[in-house]
């Protein structure tokens, strides 16, 4: 267990059983403390150190850990993004029921996805991310980017852009440059209609 934690620690208290592996410790050993309450099982190949404290950002962890279990050398690179990003970030108000990640178009996901995860595909590029309380995240404009064209929610990524300014995370000029973008997406549709209805006609 010593060892185990130790892998954990970095994660909330989460690890996969590929990472149990390389620390020389077997399947069935991570099964045999399963049933004896010392793991959880969070998900296939995904497991949670018992009663070890959750963060806010557990989930998160976990769903990236999710993605990228027993993928060996063609593991996917994992992002948190869309609405996701926004909640990380903390601005606007939204509130994702999901945990929202991007991984690579070509990547390979055997595993069953649990209900609580949205994956999108897409090959993001080196400056598409940063990292953000220690997790891998689009960049605020991208975040917008992915958003505004995923959910025509213009009201949603121009209060993340307010807030995004005013908690420093992007520059005046930066701030002018999506809200430009964000005037041109929602210059496509009629002012009558709404966005959501546009997008789906």
């Amino acid at each position: 267990m010593e060892e185990l934690i130790a892998i954990a620690e970095e994660n909330d208290g989460l690890l996969t059983s590929k990472q149990a592996r390389q620390a020389g410790i077997l399947d069935s050993i991570l099964a045999r403390l399963a049933q004896r309450g010392r793991l959880e099982r969070a998900a296939r190949g995904v497991y949670r150190i018992a009663h070890f404290p959750q963060s806010k950002f557990s989930q998160y962890r976990e769903a990236i850990l999710w993605a990228e279990a027993d993928h060996g050398p063609e593991a996917p690179d994992v992002t948190l993004s869309h609405e996701t990003a926004l909640a990380l970030y903390g601005i606007s108000d939204a509130n994702p029921s999901l945990v929202h990640i991007t991984v690579a178009k070509t990547a390979r996901l055997r595993r069953e996805r649990p209900k609580w995860i949205a994956v999108h595909r897409g090959n993001l590029q080196p400056l598409d991310l940063t990292l953000h309380e220690g997790l891998t995240v689009t960049t605020v404009a991208r975040t917008i980017t992915d958003v505004l064209n995923t959910t025509g929610r213009v009201d949603l990524v121009r209060q993340a852009i307010r807030d995004a300014k005013r908690e420093g995370l992007i520059n005046d000029s930066a701030a002018a440059r999506l809200r430009r973008q964000v005037d041109q997406f929602a210059r496509r549709f009629d002012e009558g209609g709404s966005l959501r209805e546009a997008k789906a006609s």
